[in-house]
């Protein structure tokens, strides 16, 4: 009856599971085409959009998609701008405000579709996905340069990384500012601002860079991977302030000196790094789901024939390791670190290294995966051995310890002294099965955490209809792979590969020794059925990695077991024995 209990409560569990899992993957894997709705209330949003940010980012209603198309071509088109043109990005200065606000990615595609075009990082105010970044000053006293300035450019002006470009303008009190780009072959734009005062008095000047942005496009922000507000205090990332916090607090400012500020998807990131002087580094809200950070340098007074010069690094672009990492050698300090690596990141970097290294051998970013899943188990297998080794040496002396504990049931302190010699007698350590499971859960989390973070595998093909391996599996068996005209719910979208996980998992949990409990060891062959049903709508990259994972573990239990046969024996003659005795008892 005990036993009956325990089935139909597991059964109720995994249905509740099961059913409670669409809510779950609709929260972290949305795919809403309902309309945003935003309501602004005294300049900070009071409700932002309800829509749940996608894993990847960007626009996710159709309509906005479709306004952003066309407020782009109205604004691109109405000219005064300086074209950009660099091995990493395209598009325009807008002179009137020197804002950098058309910043297109020329390394990465917006879609798997070759013919998608790139993707966009910057988009001009007003549009449904503005983000750009601008620099200038606070006046003191004096007129400075403002969002309506027009700036003067040298005729056929082209900011390429021969070809740096000067913007200047004149405030008609005798101060001149200037505004001179730079760019290298990847993603970063060198802004050095510049004040003369050709004035008769001194003039007080503040100089300032920020980046404008719209959470509407935001990634999604989850506890392993941070998407929001980002920056280097003191030397030190700060993953801990999102956009909500902002619209709380109104304005956020990070205590000590800013190295580096700005926002941050998964994939992409748009920061501020101050160069030899000091700045101070905030975070707005602007109301109408709008947000700003602030990399504020001190006031300086600029005497008559002086000039007062600042630099500010500005990348805007992909978070490729390679470039992050070079741009902290470069001296952006803990660049590197704005990939959320997490607490295992001294596991994940060589792994991450080893990975992108087996796919530039390869050249096929799913048979690299398989690769590293191979050399990872292959590290770990002397582990796992020794931890099968030390299994079946405690089951050896398991007769004896019950000797020993019922001959000193009623001593405790005798009964441990006598187990302790008798672990010394038979040489065996009872605490290593156990270190190696701890020494294998950051080496496995750091490869989760590589697959999740790693851009190189962002559509990337496998083999056959597995065309993005940083996608979820596209086929589902419940529409005939797409033949019928319906799409499943998230919780039903059963692909082919989580199908395979699910065979691998069952026939790997075939291999363990049966439970003594007859309703635990229904309740575990329940579980990879279960699993196929939780990782069905994750990227097919970790689904690859999770069955080849499965593979070498029958593999490796195959040949273990081999070694070691009076281990699964006694095992398996441990459950026979608990099952006839919990039917006797039933």
């Amino acid at each position: 009856m005990e036993n009956q209990r325990n089935i139909i409560l597991a059964v109720l569990l995994t249905a509740l599971v099961l059913f409670g899992w669409d809510a779950g993957v609709g929260y972290f894997y949305p795919q809403s085409k309902t309309p945003a709705q935003v309501v602004a209330n005294g300049g900070a949003d009071k409700a932002v959009s309800p829509l749940k940010p996608t894993r990847e980012g960007g626009l996710r209603d159709n309509a906005e998609v479709a306004l952003e198309q066309q407020d782009l071509k109205t604004a691109l088109a109405s000219g005064g701008r300086v074209p950009i043109d660099a091995g990493g990005v395209a598009g325009s200065i807008n002179l009137k405000g020197a804002i950098l606000d058309d910043l297109v990615l020329k390394r990465h595609r917006e879609t798997v579709k070759k013919d998608s075009g790139p993707v966009r990082i910057y988009s001009p105010a007003g549009t449904p996905a503005q983000e750009f970044a601008q620099f200038g000053w606070v006046g003191d006293g004096i007129q400075a340069p403002d969002a309506n300035t027009v700036w003067t450019a040298p005729a056929n002006a082209r900011l390429t990384p021969q070809t740096p470009v000067t913007l200047t303008a004149r405030n008609g009190t005798g101060q001149t500012f200037s505004l001179t780009f730079a760019i290298d072959n990847d993603y970063l734009i060198t802004a050095t601002q510049r004040v003369a005062n050709g004035g008769t008095a001194p003039v007080v000047v503040q100089p300032f860079g920020l980046i404008n942005r719209t959470d509407r496009t935001a990634s999604l922000d989850t506890w392993n991977v941070h998407s929001g507000p980002i920056g280097a205090f003191d030397g030190s990332v700060s993953f801990s302030t999102n956009y909500k916090d902002v619209v709380e607090g109104g304005v956020v400012t990070k205590p000590g000196r800013t190295d580096w500020i700005g926002f941050t998807d998964v994939y992409w990131m748009s920061a501020l790094a101050s160069v030899n002087n000091p700045a101070a580094g905030t975070f707005r809200s602007l109301g109408n789901s709008l947000f700003r950070s602030d990399l504020v340098y001190d006031k300086a007074t600029v005497q008559p024939g002086q000039q007062l010069e600042r630099t500010t690094k500005l990348f805007a672009g992909a978070k490729e390791h390679n470039v992050l990492d070079r741009y902290e050698d470069g001296g952006i300090a803990k660049f590197g670190l704005s990939i959320d690596w997490g607490w295992f990141r001294w596991f994940e970097k060589p792994i991450f290294w080893l990975l992108t290294s087996l796919f530039k051998l390869v050249g096929n970013f799913g048979v690299a995966i398989i690769l590293l899943t191979l050399i990872v188990r292959g590290i770990m297998f002397p582990v796992a051995q020794r931890q099968f080794a030390s299994m079946a040496a405690m089951k050896a002396i398991q007769p004896k310890m019950k000797a020993i504990q019922e001959r000193y049931k009623d001593d405790k302190q005798t009964q441990q002294q006598k187990i302790m010699e008798l672990y010394k007698t038979e040489k065996v350590n009872p605490l290593a099965g156990c270190l190696p499971i701890f020494l294998q859960i950051p080496v496995f989390f750091a490869l989760y955490k590589t697959l999740m973070l790693a851009i190189e595998m962002r559509h990337q093909p496998f083999v056959l209809w597995i065309k993005d391996l940083s996608a979820p599996d596209p086929l589902h068996i419940l529409n005939l792979f797409g033949l019928l005209p319906f799409d499943p719910p998230s919780f039903l979208a059963i692909g082919v590969l989580a199908v395979i996980l699910g065979v691998t998992m069952f026939l790997q949990m075939k291999l363990n020794p049966a439970q003594g409990d007859p309703a635990q060891q229904q309740v575990m062959m329940l579980m990879p059925w279960f699993m196929m049903f939780v990782m069905a709508p994750f990227a097919a990259g970790l689904l690859i990695y999770w069955i080849t994972s499965n593979v070498l573990t029958i593999v490796q239990q195959k040949f273990l077991y081999s070694r070691h046969p009076q281990l699964k024996a006694m095992a398996e003659k441990e459950a026979a024995d608990k099952q006839r005795a919990a039917a006797a008892k039933g």
